[in-house]
């Protein structure tokens, strides 16, 4: 009974594979193209995709986009509100002498010398009710105590201050305006910082054609200086041989003398 059990498993087990070998044919065969014909559309569609960007520079792009925004005065998401026209304004102020004076500066910090001058500039300083004092005062109250400097909040805060004293007559927020409205727009006044003073004696020392001497052979007509020629004298060593000097002489001395007449 075991010998014919095992005969007639086999064949079944043969034909089970046959059938399902003859399945599997099938499907390929039907399945077949259409998976290749999928496989070059996707490698096409991939082909004309632009390739991975690795993680650091889509981050720099993302940075550099959250600057841009920031400067134009919208949000990161594209949809926040812009900052009013006056603020922007006095914004705009504010980074103008931030970086007065100083190439190293962001603009985005006020140091104590360049706040001292916006109000100089800017006549918040008007000698009776404000004075270089109260802005010294008020730039050491509203700056944080590890700080040198002061941000653009930091900066509203102190002009509000200033304002309290500069405008008693109107409200809080008037007298605010007040102050904005004189900082709006502004720049830093540089004229007649780098005028040269007049002076006679720095003429006449300056003044090349009245020089006399040594010194007047080391200038030419122009004021330009000769550098080491109008030190040196400078023989011409030019000749037969290196100990030759004065080339031309000899035949100066070898020309016959006039006649007396």
């Amino acid at each position: 009974m075991g010998a014919t059990g095992s005969c007639i498993k086999k064949p079944r087990d043969s034909t089970s594979c046959s059938s399902i070998e003859g399945e599997m044919e099938g499907s390929h065969a039907t399945t077949g193209p259409n998976n290749g014909e999928e496989f070059k559309v996707q490698t096409a569609k991939h082909n004309n995709h632009a390739p991975m960007r690795p993680p650091s520079e889509q981050s720099k792009d993302r940075a550099q986009k959250r600057l841009s925004a920031e400067s134009n005065g919208v949000s990161e998401g594209g949809a926040g509100a812009r900052t009013p026209v006056e603020v922007t304004a006095l914004e705009e102020a504010f980074r103008r002498f931030a970086v007065h004076g100083d190439t190293r500066a962001t603009g985005k910090e006020l140091h104590g010398k360049n706040w001292s001058k916006l109000c100089k500039d800017c006549s918040v300083i008007d000698g009776k009710t404000i004075t270089l004092t109260d802005v010294d005062i008020v730039f050491s109250k509203v700056k944080k105590k590890s700080c040198r400097t002061i941000t653009f909040n930091e900066f509203k805060e102190a002009l509000t201050e200033l304002s309290r004293k500069r405008f008693k007559e109107k409200s809080n927020d008037e007298a605010a305006e007040e102050v904005f409205k004189l900082i709006e727009g502004k720049s830093p006044i540089i004229a007649g910082v780098t005028r040269a003073v007049a002076s006679p004696t720095v003429s006449r020392l300056t003044d090349t054609t009245k020089f006399t001497g040594s010194h007047k052979a080391r200038f030419d007509e122009t004021g330009r200086g000769k550098g080491k020629a109008g030190r040196v004298d400078v023989l011409d060593k030019s000749g037969y041989v290196s100990g030759y000097k004065h080339k031309g002489s000899y035949e100066k001395k070898m020309q016959p003398r006039p006649k007396p007449e």
